[in-house]
């Protein structure tokens, strides 16, 4: 079946889409032995795709990581200011990953790596819904910061669907959120009057940390994989990643 390059090479793990395009302008890419450009379709099974003027090659099998991020990491594949990534701590997976979604440097806990572009998508696009459940460490009045986090919140003038927010100890919040904003659960906790200092992803769809360790990561299980394929599968032609 026909798909748009940019996809075709994101699903063989080869780039993100972004990339693509970059590659598809600067004619690296061919089909047939023609140059191809942005917006340009191919068929996987039936054409002759290359790169550089390599036959386009996906993994024998994908790779599915879940890493206990720790604070003082970006969530990227390079920095250009040299700060330490993620990828430092996966770069012995044996495979080329990247980040599903992002944890901000000073933030922890459950980020998913894989070379599925294709689930990359459907996990991070918005009208799917994922949840994404934080622990939150905060100071201030949480009684009365409760009603304006249960409520009607915005960002950047933007409504934000409703957060499910309890208590989960001594100064310490269960945020489960199903949109991805930039530093939303801080953004969120700022308005309601709360200082952040701790944040820690616990569980994002049907996958928890667990008791796996701050730098640590494991494979996902086949039955855990099969989960996060359950989110369905249309993807968003716009959404890109690092």
């Amino acid at each position: 079946m026909e798909e748009r390059l940019q996809k075709i090479l994101s699903a063989h793990g080869i780039c993100s889409r972004r990339a693509a395009e970059t590659w598809l302008a600067a004619g690296r890419v061919t089909v047939n032995g023609r140059p191809a450009v942005v917006g340009d379709k191919a068929d996987p099974d039936k054409d002759d795709i290359r790169v550089d003027g390599k036959p386009l090659k996906g993994p024998d099998r994908r790779t599915y990581l879940l890493l206990n991020k720790p604070r003082g990491y970006v969530t990227t594949l390079s920095d250009e200011k040299g700060r330490r990534t993620v990828a430092d701590l996966v770069k012995d997976c044996g495979a080329r990953v990247w980040p599903v979604g992002r944890l901000d440097l000073d933030s922890e806990g459950l980020l998913i790596l894989t070379d599925d572009g294709e689930l990359t998508q459907r996990l991070l696009h918005p009208s799917h819904e994922v949840e994404k459940e934080y622990l939150v460490w905060v100071k201030g009045d949480i009684p009365a910061a409760l009603p304006v986090l249960r409520g009607p919140m915005e960002l950047d003038g933007v409504p934000l669907s409703p957060a499910r927010v309890e208590r989960a100890g001594e100064g310490i919040l269960s945020v489960t959120i199903h949109e991805g904003r930039n530093r939303q659960v801080r953004r969120m906790c700022a308005q309601a009057g709360l200082q952040v200092t701790r944040l820690r992803r616990v569980r994002e769809g049907a996958l928890t940390l667990g008791e796996l360790k701050p730098g640590r990561w494991r494979r996902l299980s086949p039955s855990e994989v099969a989960l996060l394929e359950q989110v369905p599968g249309q993807a968003a032609e716009d959404f890109c990643r690092n």
